[in-house]
């Protein structure tokens, strides 16, 4: 007759591994996004800020307080002719 807690070891094995893949993918992610979590439902008024905020910091989750843009922000829109 088998030992019914057998079993339980290859089930913990299989419990930590996903464990341990679920937060190195978590750490990616955050890693990618400025330590701050994923967005979700991202819509085009969201996309459209994004742009902004990438422009204006130079990184996607970046946000400025400043009433001024840099010049280099301006230049983007303001073609000379």
């Amino acid at each position: 007759m088998p030992v019914p807690w057998e079993s339980l070891i290859p089930f913990g094995l299989v419990t930590i591994m996903f464990g341990v893949t679920g937060t190195g993918l978590l750490f990616s992610k955050k890693a990618q996004n400025d330590w701050k979590p994923p967005r979700y439902g991202i819509d085009k008024w969201d996309e459209m800020m994004m742009t902004r905020d990438e422009k204006l910091t130079g990184s996607l989750r970046g946000q400025s307080s400043e009433p001024i843009a840099p010049d280099s922000y301006n230049n983007i829109f303001h073609k000379s002719k």
